[in-house]
């Protein structure tokens, strides 16, 4: 029951950021709000979810929200380094590249997650797993149409290099996340997260820029649905799911980001759903149930 729970709650997270993926691609199509750069898509998203999450949480929570400094820095470290870095590197990606490659590279994720846990002993080694990397891997491919007719991978240096980036970042927020949570309540560990990473991007680039910039009220208000749907529902939901599942059983069912993003576009925006897409859709779901009976007899590190 309590790893149907952690899939449930990764599920959810990952059908979350899809959805904002769909969104996004509405608001870059100009049928929602005006484009805007990677950073500011990033700082509002982040520091809006913590506006909202902060007051929350201290109400609900009281002083039960104040972590010795090591907990609050791995909190912060873990919203920097594993969520903004994510986050930017993988909106730069898309802007240097396209979104295939961006996705693709970005969801390599699972293979530096599974290369960790065996380098560091906390995983056995077994064709299995690798096999659910794998499948879920191809699976992502064909959902984006890769080797298609007018679906390839766009392979500009600076736009790889970050989507690698992306990779290696999400990599840390899952491993980083599922110690964190192992022994801090995960709905404290996200108010850290975001707070963090807030401030983080307040300095890069501070909070009055964005009033000077003279945003409408149209999009204030998608900003604050998007961090709503983008980042603060799957960030409870992600961290709570890691208390349940190991670093690569989470990884792996967060490929259903691009699987749900792929359905959702199809049913709201209509773009197409072809016999190979679906095909993608049963590699990813197949990969999840081969991971779930890979890991289910091995104990966590």
């Amino acid at each position: 029951m309590t790893s149907a729970r952690g899939y449930a709650l990764i599920a959810g997270a990952a059908c979350c950021w899809g959805a904002a993926a769909t969104l996004g691609r509405g608001m870059f199509t100009g049928r929602i709000a005006a484009p805007v750069s990677p950073l500011i898509l990033t700082e509002t998203r982040i520091g809006l979810a913590a506006a909202v999450l902060l007051p929350v949480l201290v109400a609900l929570r009281g002083r039960a929200v104040v972590l010795p400094w090591r907990d609050a820095l791995g909190g912060a470290a873990l919203g920097v380094v594993g969520m903004s870095t994510s986050n930017y590197f993988y909106y730069l990606a898309i802007a240097r590249t396209n979104v295939a490659t961006a996705i693709i590279l970005q969801y390599t994720a699972p293979v530096w997650v599974l290369l960790y846990l065996l380098a560091r002993g906390r995983q056995r080694g077994s064709l299995g797993s690798a096999a659910a990397v794998g499948l879920a891997l191809g699976g992502i491919a064909l959902v984006l149409g890769l080797g298609r007719s007018g679906a390839a991978l766009r392979l500009d240096g600076i736009g790889v290099a970050a989507a690698m980036v992306a990779a290696f970042a999400f990599a840390y927020y899952n491993l980083a996340g599922e110690a964190l949570t192992a022994r801090v309540d995960p709905l404290v560990v996200s108010l850290y997260m975001l707070v963090g990473a807030a401030l983080f991007w307040f300095v890069v680039h501070p909070p009055w820029l964005l009033w000077q910039a003279r945003y409408s009220g149209q999009e204030w208000l998608f900003f604050l649905g998007f961090s709503l749907l983008a980042t603060l529902a799957p960030t409870l939901l992600y961290l709570c799911g890691l208390r349940h599942l190991d670093p690569t059983r989470a990884v792996v069912t967060s490929c259903l980001e691009p699987v749900s993003g792929i359905l959702l576009a199809a049913a709201f925006l209509g773009e197409s759903l072809d016999a190979f897409r679906l095909l993608g859709v049963g590699c990813v779901l197949a990969a999840i149930v081969l991971i779930q009976r890979e890991e289910a007899g091995q104990p966590r590190g």
